[in-house]
């Protein structure tokens, strides 16, 4: 496990690697119509796992169990890999898969990490049952918590979660103005 130190630097580092990763998934894609179409459908299942999940979200106040939270302890950061995934199929770049199979290696580990602490440290005792029947990160059909909860638009909003929608429109647009320009 890295240290206390090297921890901070990386999750410091996390956000300026995200900019560096949209900028080189621009400088480097080489999309087409279908790639782009191939990564929207995928990128659309992550924004929605995202949007669920932000909808029963009430951060630090409960612990979320319900919605997607049923089947995963982390749905935000797969609804984020699954972005990750159509972004890098509509790139259509090898360079931006090695990128972005760097990135998700290197800060995704340190960053469920550090949640599944924190959710211990504010929820003790439940977060210890939780994590005995749902999985981390990928959903088991075999592992989860009843149905329970409702999705609310107030938490959708509260949370921004609306920004991952904008964010992800204007990668898409960019893609697509960029295979526009290369098809001149």
């Amino acid at each position: 496990m890295p240290s206390t130190t090297l921890k901070e630097t990386l999750n410091r580092l996390r956000v300026r690697a995200g900019l560096f990763l949209a900028l080189a998934v621009i400088l480097l894609a080489r999309p087409t119509w279908s790639s782009i179409l191939l990564g929207i459908l995928i990128s659309f299942l992550g924004l929605v796992i995202r949007a669920w999940a932000s909808g029963h979200l009430r951060k630090e106040k409960a612990l979320a169990v319900s919605g997607p939270y049923r089947y995963s302890r982390n749905p935000l950061y797969l609804g984020n890999f699954l972005l990750g995934i159509g972004i890098t199929a509509g790139a259509r770049s090898w360079w931006v898969l090695g990128l972005c199979i760097a990135y998700y290696a290197v800060f995704y580990p340190m960053i469920i990490r550090r949640e599944r602490e924190r959710m211990k440290d504010l929820f003790p005792r439940q977060y210890e049952d939780y994590g005995k029947k749902v999985p981390l990160f990928f959903p088991s059909p075999r592992k989860h918590l009843p149905a329970n909860g409702r999705f609310s638009w107030f938490l959708y909003r509260q949370n921004k979660e609306y920004r991952a929608l904008l964010g992800t429109i204007l990668v898409w647009l960019v893609l697509a103005a960029k295979l526009l320009l290369l098809k001149q």
